[in-house]
């Protein structure tokens, strides 16, 4: 190569260069921000008790956070949740997936029941379950910065956001001992490869693996 066409690459590397360090900062892995992307039950009873004491919308938000759990729920799936997907008086909700999941009906507990009666008696007759003052659901902007909020206020050393209340819900039914299909149905996952993901992690899979040695 001429000493012309190295000094033409090296140039349009050096302005390649410039045009990121000029640009917006570069987004940084996950496991450079946090050192994992799941929270623990503790941490999550932590988030919704931090939202309950944030803002005129606590309750709502608190249940939100409560539903996404318990349901395992993508950020887009809990801002689309429709009044009509739930029966409260047999106590269900029929869950519709993103990503070409796989639809499941899953069990609503008491407390769930009751804080949905008493967000549609106070939010009124509305299509959408969790809602915005401008009456829309709320954007999944909206609750990420919600979440986000009640991480901090909560005293989290994560910096949270939404999908770790997903990975949350599978890695609490990994732990229980749960059959990896049923966490495959409930989850919604097409490929149980990404279930496995969950009992990969499972601590109790390697019970009593050190008692070879003592001090």
């Amino acid at each position: 190569m001429s000493k012309k066409s190295n000094q033409k690459s090296f140039s349009g590397k050096s302005k390649s260069k410039a045009k990121n360090q000029d640009g917006p900062p570069l987004k940084l892995p996950n496991r450079e921000k946090r050192s994992r992307e799941y929270l623990t039950v503790a941490e999550v009873n932590k988030l919704i008790k931090a939202a309950k004491s944030l803002g005129r919308h606590s309750e709502r938000d608190s249940l939100l956070i409560l539903v996404m759990y318990r349901h395992a729920l993508r950020v887009g799936e809990a801002a689309d949740l429709r009044w009509e997907q739930f029966d409260l008086n047999r106590g269900r909700l029929h869950v519709n997936r993103l990503k070409n999941g796989d639809p499941s009906v899953h069990y609503l507990e008491g407390d769930e029941i009751r804080a949905l009666r008493k967000l549609r008696r106070d939010y009124g007759a509305t299509e959408f379950v969790f809602e915005s003052e401008r009456q829309g659901p709320l954007t999944t902007n909206a609750i990420h910065k919600m979440i986000a909020r009640a991480g901090l206020e909560a005293g989290l050393e994560l910096s949270v956001h939404p999908h770790m209340l997903r990975h949350a819900k599978g890695h609490q039914l990994a732990d229980k001992g749960i059959d990896t299909r049923a966490i495959q149905s409930y989850m919604g996952h097409k490929n149980i490869q990404h279930t496995v993901l969950y009992t990969q992690l499972n601590p109790k899979r390697f019970k009593g693996f050190g008692k070879d040695v003592r001090l």
